[in-house]
């Protein structure tokens, strides 16, 4: 069964349902909400950007609205979805700490596994939810937020935990480098230099390498990795030529972009694309 709420002043849209909310999915496209699939007792077996993914039994996955979906099979799950007029996770990070991490941090497609603890507080939250969506009262909208902020805040901290990142009052450099995720979902497009990123932060470049490098993460990795995902997204599912994709990306020179995505792929541009094309 499939529960709504709809806030008219605000536009809002927050839903819960089951496998049925997949299937508008078994052609790729975007979420245009921001997403939960929770697979209970089964794997859900789905393509997102272009990549086979299985969501294990007891597991939860998180996409952002501009991420691309494709389900293939499974059932038993449950599916959340809400749009920023409902929950702004940018508004909302101080309060959860998610951005850069549970959505919008590049490195890895979230998933969360639910031992058998958390199993049955997620069920118990999940419960809740369906309870307040059943209480239609001037409260409502008010509770489901408080509700989502939840299932966020434990969601990120067992991301955090699988990731092995310590979950401290002074974790400045977990801080760093979610603020740093966040900043480049905002500018890859424009800005490709870790200087640019370094300045928005307050740090010098240098800083800012010497903090990622005891996270064994790089800068320019991370903006080059957010650079060549966006690239395979739009090979995949646009008709645009690998030219048109460069200047989208900003870049001018089409070759500059090539190397980097061949770099990061062992595949040009125009090889990844005729790939694809002998696949479908």
């Amino acid at each position: 069964m499939t529960h709504t709420f709809k806030e008219f002043s605000t536009n809002a849209i927050f839903n819960i349902g089951n496998e049925n909310d997949l299937l508008p999915f078994q052609k790729a496209k975007q979420c245009e909400f921001y997403t939960f699939i929770w697979a209970k007792s089964e794997a859900i077996n789905l393509i997102i950007d272009s990549v086979p993914l299985t969501i294990q039994p007891h597991s939860i996955l998180a996409l952002t609205p501009i991420q691309y979906l494709q389900y293939i099979d499974g059932s038993d799950a449950i599916v959340y979805q809400f749009n920023r007029e409902f929950y702004c996770i940018k508004d909302h990070d101080q309060e959860v700490s998610c951005a850069g991490i549970l959505f919008f941090g590049n490195t890895n497609i979230p998933i969360i596994h639910l031992d058998v603890v958390e199993q049955q507080k997620f069920i118990t939250l999940h419960d809740v939810f369906i309870d307040e969506l059943e209480t239609e009262d001037n409260i409502q909208a008010e509770m489901l937020r408080m509700l989502m902020a939840r299932f966020i805040i434990k969601s990120t901290r067992l991301l955090k935990a699988k990731e092995g990142i310590s979950e401290t009052p002074k974790s400045s450099k977990v801080d760093l480098l979610r603020e740093f995720n966040f900043l480049v979902e905002q500018h890859f497009k424009t800005e490709h230099s870790v200087a640019f990123y370094a300045d928005k932060l307050f740090k010098s470049p240098k800083t800012l390498s010497n903090n990622f490098a005891k996270l064994n993460r790089s800068p320019l990795q991370i903006i080059h990795q957010r650079i060549v995902l966006e690239t395979q997204r739009q090979l995949s599912y646009t008709d645009k030529t690998a030219k048109e994709i460069a200047y989208d990306i900003g870049y001018e020179d089409a070759s500059h972009l090539s190397r980097l995505f061949k770099k990061y792929t062992s595949l040009s541009p125009s090889d990844y694309k005729k790939r694809l094309n002998s696949l479908s």
